[in-house]
């Protein structure tokens, strides 16, 4: 075996790591507010979407193993294309969404417990673009301090999770909020199943396993097993603190702390020592998810400047990192210190729906060579879809504008792929002219 070699527990623990980043700590207030008593369930439908397309993706990293993951997987099965190309840019902009969503959790956590100035929205925006500059430096300092640091934080932030669900859930005894889970207080079906999508982000992490698939020993059997093992636990995990959330706190509480909702929920068992362990804790993850999705940004958009299907400038180096890493941390400040919470959230989840889909629609096209059960993928890519849809059709009501954002974004990723080909290609004759 090799010393870069990766075992089961370690593929399942970099899963893990990947979605229980900062995105349970960002959106369960919003989940809450959005599904009320439904929301176990609401994240359960988010979670089982997220298990048939791990199928899709434990296909595909048997037969295209490569540290290039999804970007890999989309070019194989329809080729280096405009409609490839931008669905490969949407991923990386959907990679800066999600920094913005760790960012703001950040910012709203770190802001509650420490005051650098009086006004609280100047002190969350403080934080929040203090820890982007923070690890942009980092991951130009040491790529592999960043490596360390997220591999601790996954036992840190665990074991503290799973203390909350004990203690917490052993408060359940005597809650005073459990009639909130009664069907009176759900949603209906079709803004339950939206909320659920809403809060898809919070899965998102689990394709990191693909980027190192090629590096996974006895491959056949451990990468089925990482994805599905490493899915269904944060699924468990997912559901409990919400169950125990809903019981621990009053809608009215829940909707006013709803950006650090998870730190309140500890306070009736805890007090302010749980209230301040939970908010650390949430520091640590956000902080952690942050440093790891830049530098997998950064790599995205490397690969697609490698691939033709961004300017091959993103290819360059700067201070020995990627380029790509500058204009990811620029676009993340942007994004993240205007856009709220909901927007944010709305953004990412419609973007890794739509990415998702796509990769279930490629291991449908590639289901021989994958040796696959096309009806699997081809229910992810239905469920997907309409996932994608019920979302923005609550989004049309509930948050218009937030809805037209993730649709530019959207058509803003296939414009900018087609624009640079386009480009290139009344470059190629000049050139050619030129020569002779």
């Amino acid at each position: 075996m090799r010393k870069d070699d990766i075992k089961l527990g370690e593929a399942v623990s970099m899963g893990i790591g990947g979605m229980v980043g900062g995105g349970i700590f960002a959106v369960l207030g919003l989940a809450i507010s959005l599904s009320k008593g439904g929301t176990p369930v609401a994240f359960m439908l988010a979670g089982i979407i997220t298990l048939l397309t791990a199928y899709a993706y434990s296909k595909l990293s048997l037969k295209y193993p490569s540290k290039g993951g999804t970007v890999n997987f989309i070019n194989q099965a329809f080729g280096k294309t405009i409609f490839s190309g931008g669905t490969n840019n949407l991923l990386w902009i959907s990679y800066i969404i999600m920094l913005s969503l760790y960012s703001s959790a950040f910012g709203s956590y770190a802001g509650n417990l420490f005051h650098i100035v009086s006004d609280p929205t100047l002190n969350k925006h403080l934080f929040i673009s203090g820890i982007i500059i923070f690890s942009t430096i980092l991951n130009y300092l040491s790529v592999r301090v960043v490596a360390e640091a997220e591999s601790v934080a996954v036992y840190i932030k665990m074991t503290i999770l799973t203390l909350f669900i004990i203690i917490c859930g052993y408060g359940l005894f005597h809650a005073n909020h459990l009639t909130q889970f009664e069907f009176s207080n759900w949603t209906g079906p079709v803004k339950l199943f939206s909320g659920g999508m809403v809060i898809f982000v919070a899965y998102e992490g689990f394709e990191l396993i693909a980027n190192a698939s090629s590096d996974i020993v006895n491959p056949q059997k451990n990468i089925p097993r990482s994805y599905f093992i490493a899915i269904s636990i944060v699924i468990l995990l997912y559901v409990l603190i919400s169950f125990v959330t809903v019981a621990s706190l009053s809608f009215d509480k829940i909707q006013k702390a709803q950006e650090y909702v998870l730190a309140e929920a500890a306070k009736p068992e805890l007090g302010h020592i749980g209230f301040t362990i939970i908010t650390l804790a949430a520091m640590i993850s956000t902080f952690t998810a942050i440093n790891s999705t830049l530098f997998g940004g950064s790599r995205v958009n490397y690969e697609l400047g490698i691939d033709d299907e961004l300017p091959h400038e993103f290819t360059k180096h700067f201070w020995n990192q990627p380029v790509g890493l500058l204009f990811t941390s620029a676009f993340t400040l942007l994004i993240a210190n205007t856009l709220d919470l909901e927007s944010i959230s709305t953004s990412g989840s419609a973007g890794f729906l739509i990415i998702f889909a796509i990769v279930n629609l490629a291991n449908v096209r590639l289901y021989k060579e994958t040796a696959s059960k096309r009806y699997i993928s081809i229910a992810g890519f239905v469920m997907c879809s309409v996932a994608f849809l019920f979302l923005l059709k609550n989004q049309l009501t509930h948050n218009f504008w937030g809805m037209m954002i993730s649709l530019g974004i959207i058509a803003a990723s296939f414009a900018m792929e087609y624009i640079y080909k386009a480009t290139e290609k009344q470059k190629k004759p000049e050139s050619a002219y030129s020569k002779d």
